[in-house]
């Protein structure tokens, strides 16, 4: 089978590009990496080289190219059925599905007042207008899913699915920001925090030279 390449942003601050990297490092793919800074002098037209959007993520595999994070996992899903993409149980499949759209399109508030940075604390600060609400939402996201669905595991379906890639932002966003979370919510954050994969992506992102002001306090 051809080679995957995953294209991605910086590792601090690109919470889109997190997604599929870690769902495929996760689900044991061997892929060829491309990084390219976001809003370089030439970012845009590197990405473009790959990109029709212009935006990362993009998925290369032999002459097939995949952007966005979500349309990326569903054609991994396909590519190899063989792995647990989803729960199995078409319930628990169909609310992973759910909460996985939920967070792929919603959220604003929390991604604008809150963006992503895995070098940098900022306890207390990004409690914008409607960020809390937010929060109280994935709180509860989190909560049902794992009491509901996943009994079996750690995860919020019991194994490591595409909604657990797709949360794992948000967790890295929990820590930078010192958010208050229930008992709950405080062990499915440890749990993501402890993936190997979640460890990979955090040294490398504290080893990047690029500094986004947009993105920093």
């Amino acid at each position: 089978m051809a080679q995957l390449t995953l294209v991605i942003g910086n590792k601090n601050y690109s919470s889109w590009s997190l997604r599929p990297w870690l769902a495929m490092k996760q689900f044991g793919l061997e892929f060829h990496e491309i990084r390219i800074p976001l809003y370089g002098s030439d970012s845009s037209s590197k990405t473009r080289q790959y990109s029709p959007s212009g935006k990362v993520p993009v998925l290369l595999h032999d002459t097939l190219t995949v952007w966005d994070s979500l349309a990326i996992c569903e054609y991994l899903a396909e590519t190899f059925p063989t792995l647990q993409w989803w729960p199995k149980d078409k319930t628990a499949r169909a609310f992973a599905r759910s909460i996985t759209a939920e967070m792929h399109s919603g959220f604003q508030n929390l991604r604008q007042n809150m963006p992503m940075n895995c070098r940098t604390k900022y306890p207390g600060k990004g409690l914008g207008s409607g960020v809390q609400q937010d929060i109280d939402r994935i709180i509860s996201i989190w909560k049902e899913s794992r009491q509901k669905f996943g009994n079996t595991g750690n995860f919020l379906f019991g194994d490591f699915t595409i909604a657990d890639a797709f949360f794992a932002p948000v967790v890295l966003r929990f820590v930078a920001y010192d958010v208050q979370l229930d008992a709950n919510s405080r062990d499915y954050v440890e749990i993501i925090l402890a993936l190997n994969a979640m460890q990979e992506w955090i040294n490398a992102a504290k080893n990047e030279t690029e500094i986004l002001p947009q993105y920093e306090f």
